[in-house]
This record gives C-alpha cells, sequence and structure tokens, in this order.
C-alpha cells in the first residue's frame, strides 16, 4: 500500500472494525482497578469449589505436576506449583517494588510530613493483628504464623473502594494505597527476615554478579526492560541459592528501578517530533523503499521510550499481566482449601483459623485507627485533607483484606498441610468479612458525605 494514498475508517473490513471495538472496550477493563479485584475473587472461588468437587484430586494433582527443562546433561525439573509460587510471583513482587520506589520518590511516602500517618496506620495494622494471634498461638508451630495477619492486599483493597463509587474522597484512596504500600515493605522485610531458611553466602555472591550488571546496564544507559531479564534471572537464582525466598529478586530489582527517563540525545518530545519529520520526508519520496523508515522508527521507538520513566513505563506494561493473570493464577493454586481435609479437632488447627480470622477482621482495624488516633491526638500528624475519621474506619476495615501476600506468608510459615490449610481457611473468611463490612461501612460513609453536600 502506498503511504501517501488516505484511508478512512470506513474502508476497513467489518470484521476489523469489531474487533478494534473489542480490544478497546478489553483495554478499558483491564484498567479498572474493581475488575481486577472482581478477577482475583472469581479465581478464589473457583479453586475453592473445584477443591471441594468431586474432581478435588485433579485439583492438587495439577499443581504437584512436574515441569522439565533441559539443555544438554543439565535438566531442572519443579512443580507447577513451584513455578508459580517462586517464580511467577517475583513478578509481581517486581511491581510491588516499582511501586515503592515511585512512592518513595514523588508520592505518599516522598516525605515523613506525607508518609507519618500512614506509616502510624500500618505500624499498628502490623502489630495488633500479629499480637492478637500470638495471644491466640504463642506456642510451638502455630506461632510460626504470626506475620499472616499483617499484610493488606492492595489490588483486591482498592479494588472494593473502587466499588463504592467517587463519592468517596480521593485522600481517603490514596491513604489506604500508602498504607497497603508500607505493609507490603514490612511483609518483605518480615520474610526476607523469618521466613528465609539457614543461609547460604555463597549464593550472595551469584546475586550480587546479577545486582552489579544491572547498575552497569543502567550506568551505560540501556533502557530497554527485556535486556534486563537475564541480570534479574542471575539475581533470582543468586537468592535461590542463599536460603532467601527468591521472589525478593524482585523487590530488589523494582528498587533500583530508574524514577527519571533515560538520557537521549535531545529531549525526547523533540527527537520525536524530528523522528516524525524524518518520516514523512522519505515516506515522499518519489522512489519510495520501506527499509529507508528504520533509522527515523528506531528513532520513533527511542524516544517513546524515554517519554516516561521506567518505574512508571515498566510497571504500566506488567500492571495487566499482574493483575490479570499472575495474582488469579496464585489465587487459583493456593487458595483451594479443601474442607474435608481440615481436621480442625487437631492440636492447633482451630485456633490458628480463628486467630487469622480474628487478627485481620478486628486487629486491622483496632491497630490502623487505633495508632492513627494516638499521633494525631499528640499533635505529631494531621489527617489529609478530606479524610475524616468515618474515612481512615473505610481504610482499617479495608485493611483486613490479607488475601494474597497473608496466604503467601502463611505457604511460607507452615509446612503441615493442616496447619496451612487451617490459615488459608482464615484468611479466605477474614477478607471476605472484612470485604463485606468495608463495603457497609463504605456504602453509609458515602451516603452521608453526599448529605453533607
Amino acid at each position: 500500500m502506498n503511504p501517501k494514498q488516505p484511508q478512512s475508517a470506513n474502508s476497513l473490513p467489518r470484521a476489523q472494525l469489531l474487533a478494534e471495538r473489542a480490544f478497546a472496550t478489553l483495554e478499558r477493563f483491564l484498567h479498572i482497578e474493581a475488575f481486577s479485584g472482581v478477577v482475583l475473587l472469581a479465581a478464589a472461588a473457583i479453586a475453592l469449589i473445584w477443591a471441594n468437587s468431586p474432581a478435588a484430586d485433579s485439583y492438587h494433582h495439577l499443581w504437584h505436576t512436574n515441569l522439565s527443562f533441559s539443555v544438554g546433561n543439565w535438566t531442572v525439573s519443579q512443580s507447577l506449583h513451584f513455578l508459580i509460587n517462586d517464580a511467577l510471583m517475583t513478578i509481581f513482587f517486581l511491581v510491588v517494588g516499582m511501586e515503592i520506589r515511585r512512592e518513595i520518590h514523588e508520592g505518599a511516602l516522598a516525605s515523613m510530613r506525607l508518609a507519618a500517618l500512614p506509616l502510624s496506620a500500618a505500624l499498628g495494622g502490623v502489630v495488633v493483628p500479629a499480637l492478637i494471634y500470638l495471644a491466640m498461638n504463642h506456642a510451638g508451630i502455630q506461632a510460626h504464623g504470626w506475620a499472616v495477619p499483617t499484610a493488606t492486599d492492595i489490588a483486591f483493597a482498592v479494588g472494593v473502594l473502587a466499588l463504592l463509587g467517587r463519592s468517596i474522597p480521593s485522600n481517603v484512596r490514596i491513604f489506604l494505597l500508602a498504607l497497603a504500600i508500607i505493609d507490603d515493605i514490612v511483609a518483605v522485610l518480615i520474610i526476607a527476615i523469618f521466613y528465609s531458611g539457614g543461609l547460604s553466602y555463597d549464593g550472595f555472591i551469584i546475586a550480587a554478579i546479577g545486582i552489579l550488571i544491572v547498575l552497569g546496564m543502567q550506568w551505560i544507559g540501556i533502557g530497554s526492560a527485556y535486556a534486563y531479564v537475564l541480570p534479574g534471572a542471575i539475581l533470582w537464582i543468586g537468592l535461590l541459592k542463599t536460603g532467601a525466598h527468591p521472589t525478593l529478586a524482585g523487590v530488589v530489582l523494582g528498587l533500583m528501578t530508574p524514577v527519571i527517563p533515560t538520557r537521549m540525545h535531545g529531549r525526547p518530545l523533540d527527537v520525536a517530533a524530528n523522528a516524525v519529520k524524518d518520516l514523512w520526508s522519505r515516506a515522499e519520496e518519489t522512489k519510495f523503499d520501506p527499509h529507508h523508515l528504520a533509522e527515523p522508527l528506531k528513532q520513533l521507538r527511542q524516544a517513546q521510550r524515554n517519554l516516561l520513566p521506567p518505574v512508571s513505563r515498566v510497571q504500566m506494561a506488567l500492571h495487566p499481566w499482574v493483575a490479570f493473570g499472575i495474582m488469579p493464577l496464585f489465587a487459583l493454586a493456593n487458595a483451594g482449601v479443601s474442607l474435608n481435609g481440615i481436621d480442625l479437632s487437631a492440636s492447633g488447627s482451630t485456633t490458628i483459623m480463628i486467630g487469622v480470622l480474628a487478627a485481620l477482621v478486628i486487629g486491622k482495624p483496632i491497630g490502623v485507627i487505633g495508632l492513627s488516633w494516638i499521633v494525631v491526638r499528640l499533635g505529631w500528624c494531621v489527617l489529609p485533607p478530606g479524610v475524616t475519621w468515618c474515612g481512615v474506619s473505610l481504610v482499617g476495615l479495608l485493611a483486613g483484606i490479607g488475601f494474597t501476600m497473608s496466604i503467601f506468608i502463611a505457604t511460607l510459615a507452615f509446612s503441615d498441610p493442616n496447619m496451612l490449610n487451617a490459615a488459608k481457611l482464615g484468611v479466605l473468611l477474614a477478607s471476605l468479612c472484612a470485604a463485606l463490612l468495608g463495603l457497609a461501612w463504605g456504602f453509609f460513609y458515602a451516603k452521608n458525605l453526599r448529605v453533607k453536600k
């Protein structure tokens, strides 16, 4: 087709027009946070139904299926469950790391003045649930699960908040996001310190090589995200060999992601404009040769890539894959608690389940609201504009949605299947209760705000 000839939308095949509209609609859905929460909830529901159906054996057999990869005499064989929890979840933690990096640079954690209140609220939301759990499970293996109710699921909590509509002040959403991000930081530190095995320091050498390669590539200005896959894999292997949980490699890479665009010979917008002019002039040549467009197209792609800082660009690219692929897959693989397989009469199972349930549903709101009230009362912090104590209460209730991170920590805390299933059941029941309580309080809060207007 000659590039000089204009093409109207009406001249496109009807099938192509319908496909474009369908993909545009799908893309809009992929950026609706409430929709990602619905998908996550649906995956958990499917897992629960599947694990308690006549086909339950196929559910458990599927995740324990071994997948092998061989190159010559070198063979790697791991279960599907390992690949999801230890490999794919690294990408989830990469996004978490980039969210933390961006918020520290220019968001709710950019200064102590901004971070003081959500930091205090998050601290209360970690300490109080842990204490409630330990009060009920203070002995033996049961105590290993103290960190299970300390985390907040960002996607699920923000998704439930989005269901309440735009009547909820934006600063309430920012407060919840900041609290959940700090929760994630604490959860990552807990995993690194308390749920990593005896560390083998040989692995740190491999991890350090991966980090040095990343720093070197950033120093010479390599901006393509794909180029960092290999050093990221080296870092992951190194952490796996140390005995630390390998998903922490994602957090490390996320925190190392630059928050300013890669330097170019000129401003990205100027480079893009010059590339477009060059494209037009080459396309209008008498003897048009498509190969002549390669260089300006390359410059245009580089300019487009550098318009956004890597921390934003990569996070935006990965968000749909994480929200609609990795997290639902994780829920499908881990939320399938077989109710027949839980012996609540066994030692510790009942108190583990009730401890997790009480810590998330009761402990989280008490910790978040209580410590926030104390620091405001002492004059150390002030409530953000538009945020009332009703809004703080809403955040406290939604913080009780642990789900993804809580289930993840439970898989690290318990090796006994009965205790693990009891902890997972506690997380699922607590997340459901917290979501329903948050929605009920949120509708009441939103109604009051509309009446005041």
